[in-house]
């Protein structure tokens, strides 16, 4: 009986913090939902109330960073100037909790396939790009993105050439 009794505590505890953890990770999967639902409406007035005032975004090339009223300030711009439409297609979402360590919180992942036209038919991409976002008091603190920034110019029509060198 007394086995019973503790293995329906166990059961009981084990449903509750499942549900919890679950919970947590629906609601920060929502907001990333809201975020990238914000960017295909090129609302860049709402995307940023989803960023935390410390957000740092990273990528897609090694070395680029930006802040918040950067963020922001740069999608107006792309919005005003560069995009007519974005559309996130084949959209996934993950999320998971990292314990400890420098990368340390939770974690939502964004794998999508993004269709980008540009303004004054100035052509249009298809990109797969994936995303992580650190969420952190119902905020976007950080963001890591990754996709083929080459491949995007190749859709446009560039063409990728060494520099001479200049011995």
């Amino acid at each position: 009986m007394k086995n019973i009794i503790i293995l329906a505590f166990v059961s009981i505890c084990l449903v509750a913090c499942t549900s919890s953890t679950e919970k947590k990770q629906g609601e920060n999967i929502d907001l990333v939902k809201n975020y990238i639902k914000s960017v295909e409406e090129l609302d860049f007035n709402s995307m940023g109330t989803f960023l935390d005032e410390n957000y740092l975004g990273l990528g897609p090339s090694y070395g680029d960073s930006i802040n918040k009223a950067e963020a922001v300030e740069n999608w107006k711009s792309n919005v005003e100037n560069l995009y007519e439409k974005i559309t996130y297609t084949r959209s996934r979402f993950s999320s998971a909790s990292i314990p400890d360590g420098e990368n340390k919180g939770e974690w939502v992942t964004n794998w999508a396939e993004l269709n980008i036209q540009y303004k004054n038919g100035k052509g249009s991409v298809i990109i797969w790009a994936n995303t992580n976002y650190l969420i952190q008091d119902g905020k976007i603190l950080k963001s890591l993105t990754l996709y083929n920034e080459a491949d995007a110019m190749r859709q446009l029509g560039y063409k990728m050439v060494p520099v001479a060198n200049e011995e």
